[in-house]
């Protein structure tokens, strides 16, 4: 039998053809052949002219070393691919759009703005939801300001804390911004008035970059520090969603994020918790919350966007329990459980796409030979071509009850 081939689609980070996530596709290949699973890494530049051949980059785990060579299309293709302002992301998408046909694990998913518009379509999910408004100019965000004393202001196709701003409305009216810069370095507080925030802001390119405001929430720890929760949701090897974890993030001092590409580190779950939730019960029963909450949202997500395999999704938690989404995130990086010491937590993270990887070979294998089998019992309903499988979607699992909040209670937070 063939043995089914798993192809991790990305993009060189520049023109020399550096690799971001090297050692993850490392491991993923080491796992892939426990498994029976070939694995290599191909851009849209590695497609041969002809659109026939990909030359391909294979890791050798005996030796560590990586080769290239010529080889058909995998079997199915697991698109690790970010946004990136360069030449690089206008062949991506010539590519998906040549190559849809393809069996994706995964397809794009949607920007910010575009997500937190799905989710607030199913009441499930609004009360999970920040505050939220794009911004067409600066005016938007005074208009927030005067409901909600702290903002965030976040690119909608902005990853790792880039571009990110805090603006904070103080006791006396005036105003404390801070945040990060694209290149993710710290932009030390500045404290200015009402009226000098439009032109602080200029220099942002906020409609230009296309942003958005996003209600505040005060998640300082006693140290000062900011932090949040990411919790990883995957695909097992039944094609059910499942939690593979959830790890906290420390951010740096002076960070208004808890990103671990800004300085941020990374803790178990139950002991940052323990710090910020006294309450013992409570904090299971805010576990038990985060699991649901995230299977429901992914489950829903592949529902309307298309095919998923997996979904990162940052939290935050006020001291009240309940829980926020600050965003999910598509293309998530595992090294969160690595740092927090959950190992094997780590090695399930990687292990489960190709898990998945297997299920749908599987899958697809079974329709092929079904339509065979219909065309040579001359069946003609079913001597149609075969399409791909459509992604796997579970019933939506029901979310829990939450306890209605006055509109008194709701602004304070």
């Amino acid at each position: 039998m063939t043995q089914p081939v798993l192809g991790i689609l990305t993009l060189y980070l520049n023109d020399a053809g550096s690799l971001e996530e090297r050692r993850y596709y490392e491991r993923m290949t080491t796992e892939g052949r426990k498994l029976g699973l070939q694995v290599f890494v191909f851009t849209p530049q590695d497609v041969s002219l002809s659109g026939d051949r990909i030359r391909g980059l294979f890791y050798h785990p005996g030796t560590g070393r990586w080769t290239r060579r010529w080889t058909g299309f995998p079997t199915l293709v697991f698109d690790r691919c970010r946004i990136q302002q360069s030449h690089r992301y206008d062949q991506l998408l010539k590519f998906r759009s040549r190559y849809d046909g393809l069996t994706y694990l995964n397809k794009p998913l949607r920007n910010k703005w575009q997500i937190h518009n799905l989710l607030s379509k199913d009441s499930r999910f609004g009360s999970y939801l920040p505050k939220t408004r794009y911004i067409n100019s600066v005016n938007d965000v005074r208009e927030m300001l005067r409901s909600h004393p702290l903002l965030y202001l976040k690119p909608i196709n902005g990853t790792g804390g880039r571009g990110i701003l805090r603006v904070e409305r103080l006791k006396d009216g005036s105003l404390t911004v801070q945040g990060r810069d694209k290149n993710r370095r710290i932009v030390s507080p500045q404290r200015m008035s009402s009226d000098k925030l439009g032109s602080y802001l200029s220099k942002w390119n906020l409609k230009e970059v296309r942003y958005i405001a996003q209600q505040g929430l005060q998640l300082k720890l006693a140290n000062g520090c900011v932090h949040d929760y990411r919790l990883l949701v995957q695909k097992n090897g039944e094609g059910k969603w499942t939690v593979t974890g959830c790890a906290g993030r420390i951010g740096a001092p002076g960070s208004i994020t808890a990103n671990l590409h800004g300085g941020g580190r990374a803790v178990k779950m139950d002991g940052l918790l323990e710090q910020w939730i006294t309450d013992a019960a409570k904090r299971e029963d805010v576990k038990r919350e985060v699991a649901e909450f995230g299977v429901g949202i992914a489950a829903y997500l592949e529902l309307v966007c298309g095919a998923l395999c997996e979904l990162a999704i940052d939290l935050a938690i006020d001291k009240s329990g309940r829980i926020w989404l600050i965003e999910v995130n598509p293309k998530p990086a595992r090294e969160v459980f690595f740092r927090a010491g959950e190992t094997e937590v780590y090695r399930q993270a990687i292990v489960k796409p190709l898990e998945y990887a297997l299920w749908r070979s599987k899958q697809k294998k079974r329709k092929t030979a079904s339509a065979a089998a219909a065309r040579e019992a001359g069946d003609a309903a079913d001597s149609s071509p075969v399409t791909p499988d459509p992604p796997h979607v579970d019933e939506l699992p029901p979310l829990p009850e939450k306890p209605v909040k006055s509109e008194k209670k709701r602004r304070r937070l």
